[in-house]
């Protein structure tokens, strides 16, 4: 498709009009003489698009417009100015879009035009190419879960088939290779959905371009691109405008890309993808461009939206509600998929994700390789955020160079957060042990629970011998948080709430949390006697090292319950979203619980034995709707004398 500069057969007139469209937007713009301090990849679409609509419509003036940008990025001396000029992305994106515009207009361009760009190709590849091979085992030429990784080799690899240049090629398929066999089965990315947005594209691109150059279909290998867009799609906030914020994030409406979803639909039958792209590439367009703080943004993917979209796969919008990807330990669930709808994620696991961590692992002790950049992940293992009424209510930190589990909605112990955090790659050098996970896992019925196992992200002279998160979100949308904690001495435990907007102390251990007009009650049952306090921080971060003076900042508002200094604490949280607040706790002679009318959650992640005046247990958690009932980890329950379930393996589902 890329190289040969031709679609699916069928009408696509929007995506046409779209390509227009932008293949005159910059024509107010004057290229840049001399490189700004600023990043330059836009450059690559500014002549790719124009060259395309060239193609389609043989206008002159598109020719003479991308003709503009190709000239005008040839005559640069270097691609990329304040961060490694020529190594990295500036390299990689106008690698591929100079390398494509120079290759699709063909002889339409001056001899000496041609011979200008195809030398500048020439020259940046072998710069670029020489890096690579030199830095081999270090930074993003072995960055295999990096969207540097992608973006640089994805670039390579389209001024390698463009020129003939089989060393080029061969270096980028081997990377390529190696990157799909190691990206986790689930879909899932460690970096977060704007950094999803950014660097998944290029290995689509890259896998179009191997596909039609060398007749090599690795679409399926690893299986990651083809279960990918279930993880974008989920962590789409309700309403599809803004997203679910884990991982560096510069803010929360960078996360659509139309042409991506469009080949993931034309590629794996994906109705759900083509149906999120018409909507992207519709009514939310504008919004995407002018609030995302990814760039080149969204408008510059035109020319790949043409050649992507496939007409013949029908839209189908989204029905399912709940989702799990275990690689990453991520859980989400929503009450539906309408703005006012409500939502919570939740996750944990290693740096990176169970695969990562463990493939990066292997390659440090075999090859003496540091394979696995964790730039852009966070010290989250166990926090989760929560969105109701169209609003972010229970936040994450967004972008941070300095990161800590301060900043997350997490616990602290003697006001300790993750060992070696503070900085911006929280989880290099640390032991292999040092992992996070999820477990007693489900996602049916409406309702999601999991429990987060993190003891073991604090320091070891902290003595956590076990912090364990129950997270339970309700068919109505109600959350319940059971937070167990141990050491082997007496220490303070401090529960964190991360909000937009100060807190409102209504009652005795009940806060209100406002966003506009949403809202939600957060009531504590337990602990007594801790200490409740609110504070704000701000966060600062620079997200692109091509743009040094570049800042953005966030300001969080933390709602902070501090136990006494005491070997063991539970704390055991309701989140209400809405106007209301009907949580009450119940009587439990053994383990944890608490009624909202219809919906009871009875919780014991530890011992699994519940006893109530109704309910009667060896499970971890006994879930009711109304008549419906849902356990996880059970062996045996009983409700209201009548016996439910006796199994002897445990057991997670519904029963009844």
């Amino acid at each position: 498709m890329l190289l040969s500069a031709t679609p699916p057969a069928g009408p696509r007139s929007a995506q046409e009009q779209r390509l227009l469209h932008e293949a005159v937007r910059n024509l107010a713009l004057t290229p840049p003489s001399v490189h700004p301090q600023a990043s330059i990849t836009w450059l690559g679409p500014a002549a790719a698009n124009p060259a395309l609509a060239y193609r389609i419509t043989g206008d002159p003036a598109h020719l003479a417009e991308s003709r503009r940008w190709l000239e005008a990025a040839v005559r640069l001396p270097h691609w990329g100015s304040a961060h490694m000029p020529d190594h990295d992305l500036d390299a990689g994106w106008l690698l591929h879009g100079i390398s494509l515009a120079f290759h699709w207009l063909g002889d339409a361009l001056p001899e000496e035009v041609r011979a200008l760009v195809r030398y500048k190709l020439l020259l940046q590849g072998r710069r670029l190419y020489e890096f690579a091979v030199a830095s081999e085992g270090r930074w993003w030429s072995s960055s295999y879960w990096q969207n540097h990784n992608w973006i640089c080799y994805a670039g390579l690899a389209t001024a390698g088939y463009v020129l003939g240049r089989e060393e080029w090629t061969e270096r980028a398929k081997d990377n390529l290779g190696r990157v799909l066999d190691a990206l986790p089965e689930d879909g899932s990315h460690a970096e977060g959905v704007v950094y999803w947005r950014y660097g998944v594209p290029w290995l689509a691109m890259h896998l179009d371009l191997l596909q039609e150059a060398e007749g090599i279909d690795w679409w399926e290998r690893g299986g990651f691109m083809a279960r990918t867009f279930d993880y974008r799609l989920h962590q789409s906030a309700p309403g599809f405008a803004r997203i679910v914020d884990h991982g560096d994030c510069h803010d929360r409406h960078s996360g659509h890309s139309a042409a991506l979803y469009y080949r993931l639909a034309s590629r794996y039958g994906i109705g759900e993808a083509q149906w999120l792209g018409d909507l992207v590439g519709g009514e939310l367009l504008a919004g995407e461009a002018e609030l995302s703080g990814v760039r080149p943004g969204i408008l510059p993917e035109a020319y790949l939206e043409h050649l992507w979209y496939d007409p013949a796969v029908t839209p189908v919008a989204p029905s399912r509600t709940q989702a799990y990807f275990p690689d990453l330990g991520l859980l989400t669930s929503r009450t539906g998929w309408d703005e006012q709808a409500t939502l919570v994620s939740f996750k944990a696991s290693p740096g990176g994700g169970h695969k990562a961590w463990e493939t990066s692992a292997k390659h440090r002790a075999e090859l003496g390789w540091e394979t696995l950049n964790t730039g852009h992940h966070h010290p989250d293992s166990g926090s989760f955020v929560l969105l109701s009424q169209g609003a972010h209510l229970a936040v994450d930190e967004g972008y941070s160079n300095r990161k800590r589990a301060a900043h997350h909605n997490l616990l602290l112990v003697d006001g300790q957060g993750y060992a070696d955090e503070d900085r911006y790659h929280v989880y290099r050098d640390i032991p292999y042990e040092r992992q996070a996970r999820q477990r007693d896992v489900l996602a049916d019925g409406g309702w999601a629970h999991a429990t987060a196992e993190i003891a073991a992200m604090y320091d070891p002279a902290l003595g956590v011998q076990r912090l364990d998160r129950t997270l339970v979100f309700t068919p109505s949308g109600r959350l319940v948080l059971l937070d167990v904690a141990e050491a082997d001495v007496a220490r303070e435990w401090s529960f964190l709430l991360q909000t937009d907007a100060p807190t409102e102390r209504t009652a005795e251990d009940l806060h209100r949390i406002r966003s506009g007009a949403a809202g939600a009650f957060v009531r504590r049952f337990a602990p007594a006697g801790a200490r409740t306090e609110s504070a704000a921080v701000t966060v600062e971060a620079n997200p692109t090292s091509s743009t040094p003076e570049l800042r953005i900042t966030r300001t969080l508002h933390t709602l902070r319950t501090t136990t006494p200094p005491t070997p063991t604490a539970v704390f055991l949280t309701a989140i209400e979203p809405g106007q209301a607040t009907v949580a009450q706790e119940v009587a439990c002679e053994e383990g944890f619980g608490l009624t909202f009318g219809a919906e009871t959650v009875l919780l014991s992640p530890v011992l699994r034995r519940i006893r109530t005046a109704d309910v009667t247990a060896d499970a971890a958690a006994v879930l009711i709707d109304g008549d419906a009932i849902a356990v996880v980890g059970a062996r045996r329950v009983e409700v209201q004398g009548q016996l439910v379930l006796d199994v002897r393996e445990p057991y997670t589902g519904k029963v009844g």
